[in-house]
């Protein structure tokens, strides 16, 4: 889970922070640009290969070949990969240069490494989320530490042995290794890589732990109430036993700047606070 205040943006030159959702039934959805005042559609539909979109730049060095560019992805429904056994829903991709990016995903086989970018067509009918971070190379070891605690399936890696080695837990990591002993659950801060760059809060736990991720940490954490968009988690219920910290459910359907989505064609998972000034995904 990915936590961060303010709004989003995403650029290929210069890009920080973006959120794209994308409603069932749609090809394009809409995309909240940092500063903005409010959503934007979004130019182009996502499966576009020659279109200049923000999320078919951010993936060029994932889906082309580039000398200096190395990546590792992660998802539990990678493409052509089948009997993976995995607790983790995670859909991710980390890249870097001198810089690096992180896109946190629900699309199942997204990206396809070394391959003309395209997005799934069986994917149109689900609503999905997008989320694109610009961070700095050096971050890239907390995020591994919250990865590493959720143990996702990384289905591709070619970050050099000589990289990985400076970075203990991100070694772990690519290797399949988790954890054996507790902490069962983690905490993570990063920032992005921006003029004024935004607090992102990284929560994470092992298929060990026995805290249920809403309530018992992210309420926790965040010491607020909050609504909870979600479909997979069927036992998930509206709690108001802790004043100041009630676990909500957002009623379905919703609008996102007047496109419709439902939670039974709809596979995100997300929650804000009342006052709606943190955003964060769940995966």
């Amino acid at each position: 889970m990915i936590c961060n205040k303010a709004e989003y943006a995403c650029e290929w030159h210069c890009y920080y922070r973006v959120i794209l959702y994308k409603p069932p039934g749609e090809k394009r959805g809409k995309i909240l640009v940092a500063a903005a005042p409010a959503w934007a559609a979004y130019p182009q539909d996502l499966d576009n290969n020659a279109g200049d979109h923000s999320f078919r730049k951010a993936l060029e060095s994932v889906t082309a070949t580039h000398q200096n560019k190395h990546f590792f992805a992660y998802n539990n429904a990678a493409a052509g990969v089948v009997g993976v056994k995995t607790k983790s829903n995670s859909k991710d991709t980390t890249a870097q240069t001198d810089a690096a990016a992180w896109i946190v995903h629900t699309v199942p086989g997204y990206p396809k490494p070394k391959v003309a970018y395209t997005f799934p067509a069986s994917e149109y009918a689900n609503g999905h989320l997008l989320i694109c971070l610009t961070i700095a190379e050096s971050q890239i070891e907390q995020i591994a530490a919250a990865l590493f605690v959720a143990s996702p399936f990384i289905y591709y890696n070619d970050v050099p042995d000589a990289e990985v080695s400076t970075r203990p837990t991100l070694k772990k990591l690519l290797n399949g290794e988790t954890p054996i002993h507790p902490p069962f659950s983690s905490k993570q801060t990063i920032k992005t890589q921006a003029a004024a760059p935004v607090s992102v809060q990284i929560f994470s736990k092992s298929g060990r732990s026995k805290y249920e991720i809403y309530q018992k940490i992210i309420s926790k954490q965040l010491k607020k109430t909050i609504k909870v968009w979600s479909r997979r988690d069927k036992k998930l219920k509206a709690n108001c036993k802790i004043p100041g910290r009630h676990t909500l459910l957002v009623s379905s359907p919703i609008s996102v700047d007047g496109q419709a989505s439902s939670l039974e064609k709809d596979v995100t998972n997300w929650l804000i606070p009342e006052n709606g000034d943190i955003f964060c995904a769940v995966d």
